[in-house]
């Protein structure tokens, strides 16, 4: 059970692991594009192209849903970032229950956007866990645990990639031990955990009284989405990659470096910008955009 990316090298190593996937389920298609035609998720087309049995479902609270997936007599499900709450009923469901793949060293960041997060947060590492599942928000007994280390210049994007293939290869090595019942569930401590919200199109807005490392760490957290923006001249723009560096100013103040290129004064620091992308307009090297919007520099962006 899975939708986005994240979920794609779990279910290749699945296949390609001699284990027998008898149905993948998704979310339903959404609608996209000015035809509003059902967009195929990562996973729906992954599992067609393989040849497997795909299942599209918008909740579990139905009877219909819960005995379609009975018939299949599933022995273990693999969820991740699947987005549908399970029930007792399908929880219950298999043999050796479900297990989720969530991207984060439980109990730490539960929830539905662990990965953000901890760029925002601003720590070395983060990491994978193999979790059965039980009613409540990611708060089941963990199987194993991998840690692993933020990169300076890892957005959520690149984060994202690489927890997908540490999850998938920790998922690979714990269903033998699992199923050969060597593995004793490890509860979590509820006192240690922190949760994360669901990141709303707004979050992506720049308050530029904020110290230029953390707007550093939010655009970073919201690439590729909602990804960071501020405002000039009544458009949006938005901020595609930043570095923080030395200096000051009226915070939203848009400054010439002196080696170059231009940022914005931040309550703390300068945000130094590298990619932006103006309303209505290509995303491109700062240096270029100034070259065209002369008067960028020395405006006051709202804080």
């Amino acid at each position: 059970m899975g939708v986005p990316g994240f979920a794609l090298p779990a279910l290749d190593s699945l296949v390609s692991g001699g284990y027998r996937v008898v149905a993948v389920y998704v979310t339903p298609d959404k609608p996209a594009g000015r035809g509003q035609e059902g967009s195929i998720t990562p996973v729906k087309r992954r599992a067609l192209h393989i040849g497997l049995d795909v299942h599209q479902v918008a909740t579990f609270k139905n009877d219909e849903a819960v005995v379609d997936l009975r018939r299949l007599a599933p022995d273990i499900i693999v969820v991740a970032a699947f987005g549908l709450i399970l029930p007792p009923s399908v929880l219950e469901m298999p043999p050796y229950g479900c297990l989720n793949l969530h991207p984060s060293l439980l109990p730490r960041y539960r929830g539905p956007t662990p990965i953000p997060a901890a760029i925002i947060d601003g720590v070395e590492e983060t990491g994978s866990s193999i979790m059965l599942m039980t009613e409540g928000i990611d708060c089941g007994p963990v199987l194993a645990q991998r840690a692993f280390p933020i990169a300076p210049a890892d957005t959520t994007k690149s984060l994202t990639d690489k927890l997908a293939h540490v999850s998938a290869d920790l998922l690979m090595e714990t269903l033998p031990r699992w199923v050969a019942c060597s593995i004793a569930p490890r509860p979590q401590r509820d006192e240690d955990a922190t949760y994360t919200k669901m990141i709303d199109k707004s979050d992506g807005e720049i308050d530029w009284r904020l110290s230029a490392p953390e707007l550093w760490r939010r655009v970073r957290a919201y690439y590729p989405w909602p990804v960071c923006y501020s405002s000039w001249r009544g458009r949006r723009i938005r901020i595609i990659e930043a570095m923080p560096i030395d200096g000051g100013g009226e915070p939203g103040l848009v400054v010439e470096l002196e080696r170059g290129g231009v940022g914005v004064c931040a309550g703390d620091g300068v945000l130094g910008l590298l990619r932006v992308q103006l309303e209505g307009k290509r995303e491109m090297a700062s240096s270029e955009f100034i070259r065209g919007q002369r008067d960028f520099v020395g405006s006051v962006l709202p804080c």
